[in-house]
């Protein structure tokens, strides 16, 4: 279900004039409900369409403190946001933006987490990063208000992407035939490392099919990343990436002399390294035809 976007800035506006004119109760619309490591703070409700946001799977940008420098890192996972608005009806006057952010610390590092970056009295917004790690999960966190009258909560559980597309042998041979390269689809690796990961094997099964259904063809494995990071590093890389691919079909019993890895880095892209979905589109690994 989709739920409609909106800003900061304009929710904040919405619930200070919603505080204006309310004489109703607010009330939590049906289905709405509180994440599972947090309750809310009291008086706040969950009261309009956009309240809860959910997607099986994206990517959302946390501050976290890295010496004496804040940094973005991308968490990518199943992700919530949560818009809480503050019941103004019984004419109650909202907790301070730094009582919010302070119950959401202590409740984080009494679940046995951890706080990664906090800003408030010097800024506009009081904003805080939470890690709780339990069972081999990591759930991030993000509290965000800009006045007492409202707060976001954006939670996302860190996994990986379910793949629903893998590379099927036929078409790869179609595309190399009609393009001179194919992306292979469903090979996965973590964050900034080179090992393949288990549920590539479907993906590299295909691809050894290509290979011996094809036996005079020869191809370089190619990898690609987007543009985050130096450009050095990137090529290091998709370089490592290209190798462990190639390894892998050896290990299948693909001729080694048939597959010769390269590392193109950030420097090949098909789409914008502008946004999320654009630079998933750039990390991936390509088969070309060699002469």
């Amino acid at each position: 279900m989709r739920f409609p976007t909106i800003t900061l800035f304009s929710a904040l506006v919405l619930a200070a004039g919603v505080a204006a004119a309310q004489k109703a109760p607010l009330k939590d619309l049906p289905g709405f409900k509180d994440p599972a490591l947090f309750t809310r703070m009291p008086g706040y409700f969950l009261d309009y369409s956009g309240s809860v946001r959910e997607s099986q799977f994206d990517a959302y940008e946390f501050w976290v403190q890295k010496g004496a420098k804040p940094e973005k890192q991308q968490i990518e996972g199943h992700k919530i946001v949560y818009f809480y608005r503050f019941d103004a009806s019984a004419g109650q006057v909202p907790p301070s933006q730094l009582q919010l952010q302070r119950n959401y610390n202590n409740a984080t590092i009494k679940a046995g987490g951890k706080v990664l970056y906090e800003e408030g009295l010097r800024s506009a917004y009081f904003t805080a990063t939470f890690l709780i790690a339990r069972d081999g999960r990591e759930t991030w966190a993000e509290f965000k208000s800009g006045g007492g009258m409202a707060y976001y909560l954006t939670i996302v559980e860190r996994e990986a992407m379910k793949q629903d597309v893998v590379a099927n042998a036929d078409a790869m041979k179609s595309g190399l035939a009609e393009s001179g390269h194919v992306e292979v689809q469903g090979i996965f690796f973590d964050f900034n490392k080179s090992e393949i990961k288990p549920e590539s094997q479907p993906a590299l099964q295909e691809v050894v099919k290509l290979l011996q259904a094809s036996p005079a063809l020869r191809v370089w494995v190619v990898g690609h990343t987007d543009n985050v990071g130096t450009a050095e590093f990137n090529v290091t890389l998709s370089s490592a990436r290209a190798s462990a691919v190639a390894k892998a079909l050896v290990a299948a019993g693909i001729d080694a002399r048939r597959l010769t890895p390269h590392g193109d880095g950030p420097f090949a892209p098909v789409a914008t390294n502008t946004t999320e979905e654009g630079r998933a589109r750039n990390r991936r690994v390509e088969l070309v035809a060699q002469p």
